[in-house]
């Protein structure tokens, strides 16, 4: 059985960029388990070619605010650009009316070129890959002396077992207690809280059409609309900084509801939608995307299948009072005190989770 002075459960990009902190302190005693093949979590980016990908998570940031993310972005030398916010909105209320054309005022918000993963790829790249596990599944902690045996399902089906002092839970927390046993269990109140922390993303569904060229803009259009028609409630411009035109947006319809269509036939009324909203030249994008994240099992549970209102309040991110106490550190977003549920917040998250291992022993 292998031993691990911390183990990170989770590689999305709280649990990568508290392995890069570790390894900023001289720290190699670590090994992160990351149950998908893939890294990166939430933030999910297509690629179309060598250069341009385009975000099926989270997509933005916003420097005047999160400056915490907006220095990290900086320092690792990620070429970002803002949002495209010029022309006008549309708002759709009915398919029996024309939309109306407003102005857009919104925040200063930027995106990194190449797609979130541009950020996921910069972080891997600092770290020891050797301390890095895809495909495996944490399925059980077991509290034993001054020790936490982690149980892990291998692609295989069978079972791994590493031992380790400290846990670094870089999952969302309902998905934690909800794919993960804990023996001894949680604390009940403790557990209830972190069932009860909504997953940011989870319930929702992104579609994106990918073209040649942005032919809203020439109609002096923002590429932003709202609309109580569907099935895209809100669409936003995602081109890329100097190739493709796109349009991104977030489908409205419920998880269950979705389940009752295939994703071309999602794709189609999309499709349409843009037709209705931009014109015809919407009718033949170069490529599509949808990513339905209330269907991946590593990121959704079914309590997951409603939308949050608003964004998730930050749990206790250890039990006090158990023999779990300072043992387990949760790290994700949703532990943020200032941004949960955001991409800042799982910088920040993780950022304090890493800082309070180390003041327990100043």
């Amino acid at each position: 059985m292998s031993s691990y002075q911390y183990i990170i459960i989770g590689g999305g990009i709280s649990g990568l960029y508290a392995a890069y902190l570790l390894e900023q302190r001289g720290i190699s005693d670590y090994l992160l388990i990351e149950a998908n093949d893939v890294l990166g979590g939430r933030l999910k980016s297509m690629r179309i070619n060598e250069k341009e990908a385009f975000d099926l998570g989270a997509t933005w940031f916003w420097p005047n605010e999160q400056t915490q993310l907006s220095n990290v972005i900086h320092d690792f030398g990620l070429t970002t650009f803002d949002q495209y916010q010029m022309g006008e909105m549309l708002i759709e209320r009915s398919q029996s009316r024309l939309p109306q054309r407003m102005q857009l005022h919104s925040p200063i918000s930027k995106r990194v070129k190449g797609g979130m993963k541009a950020l996921i790829d910069k972080v891997v790249s600092k770290l020891d890959q050797t301390h890095i596990l895809l495909s495996h599944q944490v399925v059980e902690l077991v509290r034993e002396a001054e020790q936490t045996k982690v149980h892990v399902k291998c692609p295989n089906h069978e079972t791994k077992v590493f031992s380790s002092q400290q846990i670094l839970v870089a999952i969302p927390p309902r998905l934690a207690v909800s794919t993960i046993q804990f023996i001894p269990e949680l604390p009940t109140a403790f557990k209830e809280k972190w069932l009860n922390t909504a997953t940011w993303m989870a319930p929702h569904a992104k579609y994106i059409a990918v073209y040649d060229h942005p032919f809203w803009r020439d109609q002096k259009l923002s590429g932003s609309a709202h609309s109580s028609v569907g099935p895209l409630a809100e669409i936003h411009d995602a081109s890329s900084l100097d190739g493709s035109a796109a349009l991104f947006g977030f489908i409205g319809l419920p998880a269950y509801a979705r389940k009752t269509f295939t994703d071309v036939e999602l794709s189609n009324h999309c499709r349409h939608q843009l037709i209705r909203l931009f014109g015809s030249q919407a009718a033949a994008p170069k490529s599509e995307f949808i990513k339905d994240w209330a269907k991946d099992s590593l990121i959704a549970t079914e309590d997951d299948q409603s939308p949050a209102i608003g964004h998730p309040y930050p749990p206790t991110k250890s039990p006090d009072n158990s023999i779990w106490q300072n043992k387990i550190i949760g790290i994700s977003s949703e532990f943020s005190p200032n941004y949960s549920g955001y991409l800042a917040g799982a910088i920040e998250a993780a950022t304090l989770g890493i800082q309070s291992l180390f003041s327990k022993t100043q």
